[in-house]
């Protein structure tokens, strides 16, 4: 397809007002501007770069609406060198005019939401004053000047002038995924996870696709929970607990195994390139072979300098984690390890359930604040480390902040477990648990995003009130989508958005639900049922969350969960050891410890499901064989590109030397 063709091709993909920018409200006057003022200069920069603008006047601000024809969105790509998948396997520099070797999206459009807002930003950054002087802009009757080379907006955030910049929801498309989606409980855990993508991004969408197929395998073991609390199994009855315990964890291997699966079959549906490591890198290795075999005479010069850096910085990083992580172990057993066997003693020297629901209830709060402080401070800690990029450092941040919301919520549970050995008890506490923590959750997670667009609401519209261009007694409004959508809350980790959106207390609240289903499974079977209809709500909350409580996410980059499938691994060992201890509790009613064949057979069990947890995974393959058969064909199309272009370098470099 030539340039006419890409032209074509961006008249039928013109994309709506997807980005804006909020700055302060003036007076009318000054709003329309003279000839240095320096929105009015943005305006007019914005639209040279080819974007489309639209201002609007609302309560608390100023809105600038930017949308992209699709051709100049193209061209940006071109200008940022964007990598985009070709039909061939391989990821390739985008061209404009070649636009037809590029895989598209699910939807058809060219471009995912991601490369979109990135093309975005890039066009809105990259504004810069290009003459040999300095610009004197005025913005009120605050004046100051726009550098050479200078990005007209940074400057511009810098000065105040330019409050926000953020994602706009596309109404039309929102108010379709609500009703297929958020609003739709004919099937409880299906959802448009295509859909999804197109809207929000990868990260979001699997997500979603992890939280739908986990609630869906949920309904087996929790089938399987109610069965052994409703049928007497007579003579039989002793080995129930054991056959269900057996279950629940070949359920999870399984359940893990298949997710690799699912995910590899989403990535190579939405044309993401994550899985050919083979020739990933031929890209790069394609350069002039002049020019490499003048680098190969200075790198075997410098080989043992860089071996000798590389090897010192790699041990270093090393030791900063090491170090990082002892404090974390340490502040976890001089500083929460007190408050929580203080709660788990006053909860069993309480008398009445009320007040021990009560209870349980300070607690939980309490200890989300106290959490939330360590989760900063591990995100000021790793700032620290030698991280080999932000994949690396939010993985670190990761298992920290879960070391200590894993000490938080099961220390209480194992207290009850190994010291009074009680497992009627034990399961009374695990339901006053899961009950408040689920409800505490939802009730903050849902909540506190309204109040926070209320209070903000309350505070525009009544100092609109106080302004004299407001007539007396003339109600006072939000009347446009941009202004409401402002005054939202962002989707932001709890522990701060340094390196984390949303997602990161999402995915922690299904981790920690996971690790009290599994490693408590023998002391309530009837958990899994618990967790499975939270589930079914969570999924439409979420979606809710997303659509209409909080702004659009900032699209992110990732193909997988990451950090959290290997806490997900970790909890399942942790559920073999945990189950064969309840089990041994439940065995040795006296509590006096014996080893008796019964005994003998809990410990023997344990180690066999330990070699079947590592042994089950290699049966399943962690991609379908129809992603594995592309994958082969892309590499070999992809090596025999990379052979051909080799070859014409060499015959050039001889006819050169010739």
């Amino acid at each position: 397809m030539g340039a006419g063709g890409a032209e074509g091709a961006a008249v039928e993909e013109a994309t709506g007002f997807e980005v804006g920018i909020v700055v302060p409200k003036l007076a009318r006057a000054a709003a329309s501007g003279a000839a240095d003022d320096c929105v009015a200069r943005l305006v007019r920069e914005l639209e040279d770069a080819g974007l489309l603008v639209e201002r609007v006047r609302g309560v608390p601000a100023e809105f600038i609406k930017l949308a992209a024809p699709m051709g100049t969105l193209g061209r940006a790509a071109a200008e940022m060198q964007m990598k985009k998948l070709t039909y061939i396997g391989m990821e390739l520099q985008f061209e404009w005019d070649q636009v037809a070797a590029f895989v598209r999206q699910p939807d058809g459009s060219l471009f995912s939401w991601r490369e979109r807002y990135c093309c975005f930003r890039y066009l809105i950054y990259g504004i810069v004053n290009k003459t040999n002087s300095e610009i004197t802009l005025k913005f009120d009757d605050k004046e100051f000047h726009w550098k050479e080379n200078e990005s007209l907006l940074t400057r511009l955030e810098s000065e105040g002038v330019v409050k926000q910049v953020f994602p706009l929801h596309d109404e039309i498309k929102r108010k379709q995924l609500l009703r297929n989606w958020a609003l739709n409980w004919l099937d409880f855990t299906w959802q448009p996870i295509d859909e999804i993508y197109s809207y929000f991004g990868t990260k979001i969408a699997t997500y979603f696709a992890f939280l739908g197929m986990y609630t869906r395998w949920l309904f087996f073991p929790a089938v399987s929970g109610l069965a052994t609390q409703l049928i007497d199994f007579g003579s039989l009855q002793w080995l129930v607990l054991p056959g269900f315990f057996i279950f629940v964890i070949s359920w999870a291997v399984f359940f893990l195994q298949f997710w690799k699966r699912k995910n590899s079959a989403l990535l190579a549906r939405w044309g993401i390139n994550c899985s050919l490591s083979e020739y990933k890198n031929l890209g790069n290795e394609l350069g002039s072979l002049g020019d490499s075999l003048a680098i190969e005479e200075k790198k075997f010069c410098d080989v043992s300098a860089e071996k000798r850096k590389l090897q010192r910085n790699e041990w270093f990083g090393v030791l900063l984690r090491i170090r990082n992580n002892g404090i974390i172990v340490l502040a976890i057993i001089c500083l929460q390890l007190p408050f929580e066997l203080a709660y788990a003693h006053l909860y069993e020297i309480t008398e009445t359930e009320v007040m021990r629901y009560l209870l349980t209830a300070v607690y939980l709060v309490a200890i989300q604040y106290y959490t939330r402080i360590g989760g900063k401070v591990s995100v000021n800690m790793i700032k620290y480390e030698n991280n080999q990029g932000e994949e690396s450092s939010s993985a670190s941040l990761v298992y920290k902040v879960f070391g200590l919301y894993f000490m938080q919520s099961y220390i209480g549970l194992f207290y009850h477990a190994s010291l009074y050995r009680d497992i009627l008890a034990l399961r009374q506490v695990l339901i006053q648990r899961l009950v408040v923590s689920q409800v505490l959750e939802n009730l903050i997670e849902n909540s506190i995003p309204y109040l926070k667009y209320s209070y903000k609401k309350y505070i525009a519209v009544h100092k609109k009130k106080q302004e004299k261009e407001s007539p007396s007694g003339k109600s006072v409004r939000l009347s446009t989508r941009v202004e409401k959508e402002y005054l939202k809350p962002s989707y932001t980790a709890s522990i701060g958005a340094e390196l984390e959106d949303g997602l990161f207390d999402d995915f922690l609240e299904l981790t920690l639900q996971f690790g009290m289903i599994m490693m408590f499974a023998c002391a309530f079977p009837l958990i899994f049922c618990f967790a499975a209809l939270n589930n079914v709500t969570e999924i439409r909350a979420d979606a809710l969350k997303l659509l209409v409580m909080l702004k659009r996410p900032v699209p992110r980059a990732a193909a997988t969960i990451g950090a959290w499938l290997n806490i997900f691994q970790f909890l399942v060992v942790m559920a073999i050891c945990t189950n064969c201890l309840l089990l041994v509790c439940l065995y040795d009613e006296e509590g006096k410890w014996r080893i008796e064949p019964g005994l003998a057979a809990i410990l023997i069990m344990e180690h066999a499901l330990l070699l079947i947890k590592f042994g089950f995974s290699h049966f399943v393959p962690e991609e379908p064989a129809w992603v594995k058969a592309n994958r082969v064909r892309y590499v070999a199309q992809a090596q025999n590109v990379c052979s051909k272009q080799l070859l014409r370098s060499i015959s050039k470099l001889d006819a050169k030397l010739d």
